[in-house]
């Protein structure tokens, strides 16, 4: 037996509890639900690796809106763009011609986990790369100044110098709007031999290109020229504005112009009765 402190009058063997151990200080309070909501709503997207491309739909090259997933394949396509490819193509995947079931024809399966993964993943603006979440990057595009002088502005550009070009060519940036309007009659496309529609290139007037060939000729000759003209193949649809001017008419080639519309839907009907034709032949499918 010990006496000053210790072990006071407990017998060997003895049965009574010596008492709980004491809480260790590293032990940390839990944190009520509310609180651990509010800290769930507000913390930072997760960082993980992975491929911006994967969010943009290979028909519209824009961020998905309500993305729809292929089955077989496992394509991924905005809803409205996917309907209007079935429309024009059939049962075939618009990227890789695989099936397509009439089931999934008529009423696509959403992609939950792109939409659930748009929401907390950021990407970067392709022209100001600002970090964005993918389910807001449309509505960034629409008042990214840089973006829309880049690929495109629903007005004549003011404010701006004669510039010329590698040819020697001037071109007035401060016209009025009815020269453009003139210009654009320079951009009505001709019909090839083969039945494609030619344009003409904007940047050095040489003619006779079909969409392939222009992309090539502007990608060869003029990748880093910067001169305000409006893009023949947007004009040749019918939802075309002739007095949409881009800054950068080699990145909207290659941004809008890489594959042929018409092999995922009629080019000659404007895009709401495109996108009208295809749920009635949707609906009518499904009944």
């Amino acid at each position: 037996m010990e006496s000053g402190g210790g072990l006071t009058g407990l017998a060997s063997g003895s049965p009574e509890d010596p008492g709980p151990a004491p809480k260790l200080a590293t032990d940390l309070p839990v944190l009520p639900k509310e609180v651990q909501q509010f800290a769930a709503m507000n913390e930072e997207p997760a960082t993980i690796c992975f491929n911006e491309d994967d969010y943009y739909c290979p028909v519209c090259q824009d961020v998905f809106k309500t993305p729809v997933r292929i089955s077989a394949c496992q394509h991924v396509f905005c809803r409205k763009c996917f309907l209007m490819a079935m429309k024009e193509g059939g049962t075939h995947c618009p990227l890789c011609r695989g099936i397509v079931t009439r089931k999934e024809k008529a009423r696509p399966n959403r992609a939950l986990d792109v939409e659930n993964n748009m929401k907390k993943l950021v990407g970067s603006c392709r022209c100001c790369d600002k970090q964005i979440r993918f389910s807001r990057m449309r509505q960034h595009y629409k008042s990214c100044k840089k973006y829309q002088d880049e690929y495109g502005v629903s007005s004549v550009i003011p404010s701006l110098d004669i510039s010329q070009d590698s040819t020697g060519n001037s071109f007035r940036s401060d016209s009025s709007t009815s020269e453009v309007g003139e210009n654009s009659n320079l951009h009505v496309p001709e019909e090839a031999t083969s039945g494609q529609p030619t344009f003409k290139c904007p940047l050095c007037q040489e003619s006779n290109f079909t969409r392939q060939n222009l992309l090539d000729h502007c990608n060869d000759r003029h990748l880093y020229q910067l001169v305000p003209v409006i893009c023949p193949i947007c004009v040749s649809f019918p939802w075309g504005d002739p007095n949409r001017v881009t800054r950068d008419f080699v990145g909207h080639l290659n941004l809008r112009h890489q594959f042929e519309y018409g092999d995922f839907m009629n080019p000659q009907l404007d895009e709401e009765t495109l996108f009208q034709n295809a749920v009635e032949e949707s609906c009518q499918e499904n009944l």
